[in-house]
């Protein structure tokens, strides 16, 4: 039975090619075209195959078990939390932040004299939890994208979203005003999979550190 290695699609996915190199894994050719219909590609070792889901989906397939490593955002740990899931490395790739923003024109939320708020955001436990910190219980309005449209709709007052530049929150007439956390993408395992299969999946730990010191 072949070890499964679970993938994000987009930019991670770029930025993780070299490093799979590195690692000695050349998945098929058409691994990073994002027309492929394929998701499950087989590798330079037949008993590693790879697979190309939602960046949300890695964590779930690895914990679950449908995959036993996988290379996940950190904003994704964050967010689901799955006991089931261990992070040995930080891969040094997709940096970037969750942070709360809203619009750059009003006077900013004065969040002292707030109970509630409303908050747009694919991260309903992160952005929960932040609020909480102040005190504040935050309604989340659940979105996967567009994010930056919701207050300029009505939809809600505040966003939290990923941030890699900014130059979209700017281009929408929003600004960045509290930074939750900075992240970036780690090889994770199945921890019963380290446990039932522990010289497969130790094998590709060690590849991915070697391929981080090379």
């Amino acid at each position: 039975m072949s070890i499964v290695l679970a993938l994000p699609k987009g930019r991670i996915l770029d930025e993780a090619g070299p490093l799979l190199a590195r690692a000695g894994i050349a998945p098929a050719a058409d691994y990073a075209d994002e027309s492929s219909r394929r998701l499950r590609f087989p590798t330079n070792h037949p008993e590693l195959d790879v697979i190309r889901v939602r960046s949300f989906d890695v964590a779930t397939f690895v914990a679950f078990g449908g995959a036993q490593i996988g290379i996940c955002g950190g904003d994704v740990l964050m967010e689901f939390d799955y006991q089931e899931i261990y992070a040995p490395l930080d891969l040094g790739i997709g940096h970037c932040r969750i942070s709360v923003a809203e619009p750059k024109d009003d006077v900013h939320t004065n969040f002292a004299s707030l109970s509630r708020i409303r908050v747009a955001s694919k991260y309903p436990n992160l952005a929960k939890k932040h609020f909480a910190a102040r005190g504040i219980q935050a309604e989340i309005v659940e979105l996967n994208g567009s994010m930056e449209l919701a207050p300029g709709l009505g939809l809600s007052r505040l966003i939290v979203d990923l941030v890699q530049t900014g130059s979209t929150l700017k281009a929408n007439g929003l600004v960045e005003t509290d930074v939750i956390a900075h992240v970036s993408s780690r090889l994770i395992v199945n921890r019963i999979a380290l446990k039932t299969r522990p010289d497969e999946v130790n094998f590709w730990i060690e590849g991915f550190r070697k391929a981080l010191a090379a």
